[in-house]
């Protein structure tokens, strides 16, 4: 499938990685080539993006850029941003492909037995070097990072805000990659049940996310915000027992979870019937390759007839990228970030033809321009006013490592 996706100017493929979740995990999704698309930068991107759906009553697949916020709470976005993905983008597919362990299903206008043909008579992916030159920089110095994180906890003491999402950029310039073989190699190292490659021109994002940001099934939605880390030791296991456990009992990392949790519950009530938003899972702990993390689950059942766009407007940005009160850490974020986010921290997903939907919240992603050959990728974690600032910056680098090594 990846092969055989290669010539298509758009297409975007979703991958489980094969995690079972209570509430399942992104189905995998290939979605190639394009009969209508809609993009769009925030203004009223997300009225013209309901009336699109409602034309064309099918398939959409395609992401929301964090920037969006400049729509939903009047802000704006000054930084710098090198690799250009417009705010929203959507896309009619000409083929879907869905495959699970039994069958593939392949929904398309035309001979579905010549593209599963054409599929199966792709060869293997042969591995394409990295561009052996690659050097990674970052936005920060550790002294410019722990200056910042202090500021940010004088806004925290003087009750600006409880909680905030701080990221940092890594960059490299001058970059020729393979997109499909790094993306190969990320999901060999880093496989996460919210998985996506997708490509929108000259446009990557190579993303190995762990975090859903909201699902719709029915008149049912679910959230599953992350907010606490903790690392592996998979070569002992008593380590990685104890450090699990530490996860578990840590306050700070639950005062973190919660205040999420608590944030969510709020942007779902908005556009849920009342008395239906529950948390059905509290400090659940998961264990990925690298990490531990710490997830919550908060569902609710949507008001009848709401539109999907309504649902994702009332809760855009996922509060786990942003912190609370949400629209005071989103001014402070583009004040003390040095890089607009664009795509990162965003989510990208499917609709389906009956309205449901599933989207990740995009993090752990490699971002590359083909045509500036720029490659860019963020880290970040949340900031309280318990926060260390050494190793809130131990924790970003512990996130990146996993990418650095995939491109190294």
């Amino acid at each position: 499938m990846l092969n055989w996706l290669k010539p298509f100017n758009i297409f975007c493929l979703l991958d489980n990685s094969g995690y079972s979740y209570e509430v399942p995990a992104f189905e995998c999704l290939l979605a190639v080539g394009c009969k209508a698309k809609l993009e769009l930068d925030a203004g009223n991107a997300f009225t013209q993006l309901k009336a699109f759906s409602e034309i064309q009553q099918d398939w959409l697949f395609g992401h929301f850029g964090y920037d969006l916020k400049n729509e939903t709470e009047q802000l704006q976005s000054n930084n710098f941003d090198g690799i250009g993905f417009k705010d929203t983008f959507f896309f009619v597919p000409e083929i879907v492909l869905q495959l699970n362990n039994n069958a593939l299903t392949i929904h398309c206008d035309g001979n579905a037995e010549k593209i599963y043909s054409d599929i199966q008579s792709c060869s293997c992916i042969k591995d394409e070097p990295v561009n052996t030159r690659l050097t990674i920089s970052n936005r920060f110095t550790k002294e410019a990072y722990v200056n910042t994180i202090q500021h940010l906890k004088q806004h925290i003491l003087r009750g600006d805000c409880y909680e905030i999402n701080f990221c940092q950029e890594f960059f490299s310039t001058g970059v020729t990659i393979d997109p499909i073989t790094v993306y190969q190699k990320l999901i060999a190292v880093s496989p996460n049940p919210f998985a996506a490659l997708y490509k929108v021109a000259n446009k990557y994002c190579i993303c190995a996310s762990p975090e859903r940001y909201l699902k719709k099934s029915g008149n049912k939605l679910f959230s599953q915000p992350i907010k606490g880390t903790a690392k592996r030791y998979l070569l002992n296991l008593q380590l990685d027992n104890i450090s699990k456990q530490n996860l578990l009992n840590s306050e700070k990392e639950k005062s973190e979870n919660v205040m999420v949790v608590d944030l969510v519950r709020n942007d779902l009530s908005k556009i849920c019937k009342q008395g239906t938003v529950q948390v059905t899972e509290l400090f659940g702990i998961y264990s990925f390759p690298q990490v531990h993390q710490m997830i919550s689950t908060i569902s609710g059942e949507a008001i009848e007839g709401i539109n999907w766009t309504d649902i994702v407007k009332a809760t855009f940005p996922m509060g786990s990228m942003t912190g609370a009160p949400k629209k005071k850490v989103m001014q402070l974020i583009e004040e003390y970030e040095q890089t607009r986010r664009g795509i990162f921290s965003g989510a990208i997903g499917y609709v389906d033809p009956n309205g449901d939907f599933d989207f990740n919240v995009v993090i752990r992603s490699i971002l590359y321009n083909a045509s500036s050959k720029y490659l860019s990728f963020q880290a970040g974690s949340a900031i309280t006013f318990y926060s260390n600032a050494e190793k809130e910056y131990e924790e970003c680098l512990l996130k990146a490592d996993v990418i650095k090594s995939v491109l190294s």
